[in-house]
């Protein structure tokens, strides 16, 4: 359906055209009329959709002149970014309605200068609810003639912790009003406040929440534990996006992952909640003007940010839910134009869920192998060849061609001159490449025919000691597969575990200092000396294997923590 057909004012079908909408978009084309005729509506539609246009152009229709003097719409949203972006959209669409006057008001800028605007004729708010709550407690926001609500990411907003200044702002506005509210997900909070504040309210859902994904080639890359960092690093030197959003559930991943990209040279920046609102002013314009092309960031930080262009998206971490999958390599592809997701896993446990949010996305998610370093070597060699050859058609000087003349008389120095000119240029194009490779994990399992080696666990049945126990902590900690693991002997003060010969080490250095039921443990490899088993020797043995075994190191970037047995009833 066009935006010709709706019936719009002659302003608003302009502004609309010359943003270059023509087509409405699904939740556009079932919402707007709707609101037109003042109905109440509940619309599940995920971000990207166009709900912007869908909820404030019915809004910016029903504004009248004599409206000038008091707030006639207010929009809640989760967000400082969101926010913004609504509020700037808004604009948009209103630039040939002089008499409509959006202000945006929101936690961590001046509040001085928000109490100006709203002083100075804002007829239309656009806000987070806290500081929305704060004008409304010091008077300076005034709703007493509010016709329109609309709470936009409502489900977000529930998340944050915002339910109850959303309730303190409904019950301050008057019963009779139109109440608008749009959500990714539907759970029960959000039905009860549909319940309870709108009224006969219409539900628009759109029909597949995959449709936004199909647009987008969809990857994943299997690591083993504590790669995920270099893994990240070979993707982005091997697919060179010009524009890239990486995605982490949590503040300090963010933080860290920043820092480890700029370490090696990569133009990365951050984006989360603890952040004052200056410096997540400053992230947000050099990501948009190119002079940062990476940005890493949470789910909430990242929640209604609208940046066009970007290349690819990266979930270092996989999202907590589906619908935030949806949400996140949906900032790529946007427009109709196509773009890539790529999502880097360790362990079995994050390779079943990305088979299930395949599923819920009815996308199909398939997995490649991480670059290696040849391989980027490789095409680094080949675009500078490509380089060096567009380098032969551009015009040259006399003096240049008189000089290539009489190098040319002597055909070995003309070699020689060339492939040293040649090398210079291959050192320039790999010298900041890197050279370690990422290795493959391990998935056969001693039914497949492995071969397999015994470790040592200091615990045993006086630890009250299990064998679910010894399993179900070897496989949260390494991410292996159960079946991977052989033979499990408890013995009174030790506890052998078969282990494939091939992730001998990497066991050893992941269940260093791991509790399992309470007990912090210590994990070598497991040896017999003239018949007898390791745990016999005499006590100065022990200790000589032992100090032997430390040269294994402690992998830093393995995770610690507890396996118990409240855990294992969970």
């Amino acid at each position: 359906m066009q935006f010709q057909e709706l019936n719009l004012s002659k302003p608003l079908l302009d502004a609309v055209a010359q943003l270059g909408f023509t087509e409405m978009t699904e939740i556009q084309e079932k919402t707007i009329p709707l609101l037109l005729e003042g109905r109440d509506v509940i619309g599940k539609s995920n971000t990207g959709t166009g709900k912007t246009a869908a909820f404030s152009l019915p809004i910016l229709e029903q504004m009248e002149p004599s409206d000038c003097d008091h707030v006639c719409a207010l929009i809640l949203c989760p967000t400082r970014e969101l926010a913004m972006q609504a509020c700037e959209e808004i604009r948009k669409f209103a630039r040939f309605k002089k008499y409509i006057r959006p202000a945006a008001v929101y936690g961590g800028a001046s509040m001085d200068r928000q109490i100006h605007q709203l002083k100075n004729g804002a007829n239309l708010v656009v806000g987070t609810p806290g500081r929305v709550l704060d004008h409304l407690r010091r008077r300076t926001l005034k709703l007493d003639q509010l016709k329109t609500i609309v709470l936009d990411e409502a489900d977000e907003m529930l998340n944050m912790g915002f339910r109850e200044d959303i309730e303190t702002v409904l019950e301050q506005i008057p019963q009779k009003r139109q109440t608008v509210l749009f959500s990714a997900t539907m759970p029960p909070a959000i039905l009860a406040i549909t319940k309870q504040y709108q009224n006969d309210p219409v539900m628009i859902q759109i029909k597949s929440a995959h449709r936004t994904v199909d647009a987008i080639a969809q990857y994943y890359v299997s690591v083993p534990m504590g790669r995920k960092t270099d893994a990240l690093h070979l993707l982005l030197l091997a697919k060179q996006p010009n524009s890239a959003m990486i995605f982490c559930n949590t503040k300090k991943m963010v933080d860290e992952l920043t820092d480890a990209l700029c370490m090696r040279g990569f133009p990365a920046v951050g984006l989360h909640g603890d952040m004052k609102q200056l410096q997540r002013t400053q992230v947000m314009n050099g990501f948009k003007s190119g002079k940062n092309t990476i940005l890493i960031a949470t789910d909430v930080a990242a929640r209604g940010i609208d940046v066009k262009g970007v290349d690819a998206v990266f979930n270092y971490d996989l999202p907590q839910d589906h619908e935030y999958y949806i949400h996140r390599i949906g900032r790529t592809g946007r427009a109709g134009k196509t773009g890539t997701a790529y999502n880097i896993l360790s362990g079995r446990k994050q390779e079943i869920e990305m088979r299930e949010i395949s599923r819920y996305t009815k996308a199909e998610i398939t997995e490649i192998a991480v670059p290696t370093s040849r391989e980027l070597r490789a095409a680094a060699v080949e675009r500078e060849q490509e380089r060096l050859l567009a380098l032969s058609a551009t015009a040259v000087s006399e003096e240049a061609m008189m000089l290539t003349n009489i190098l040319l008389e002597n055909a070995e120095s003309a070699k020689g001159i060339l492939a040293a000119m040649v090398q210079q240029h291959l050192t320039e194009a790999t010298k900041n490449l890197p050279t370690f490779d990422v290795p493959k994990p391990i998935r056969k399992g001693r039914h497949a025919g492995a071969k397999t080696v015994r470790v040592h666990i200091n615990a045993g049945r006086r630890d009250r000691m299990a064998p679910n126990f010894i399993l179900g902590a070897l496989v949260e900690a390494t991410g292996m597969a159960g079946n991977t693991f052989g033979k499990i002997d408890i013995h009174d003060q030790f506890t052998t575990v078969e282990v494939p010969e091939t992730e001998l080490d990497f066991v050893v250095d992941v269940m260093q200092h791991e509790k399992i039921n309470g007990k912090k443990v210590v994990v070598r490899r497991y040896e017999e000396y003239g018949g007898k088993r390791d745990g016999g020797r005499s006590k100065g043995r022990q200790q000589s294997v032992q100090r032997r075994s430390s040269r294994h190191g402690y992998n830093q970037n393995a995770r610690s923590g507890s396996y118990n047995r409240k855990r294992q009833k969970g």
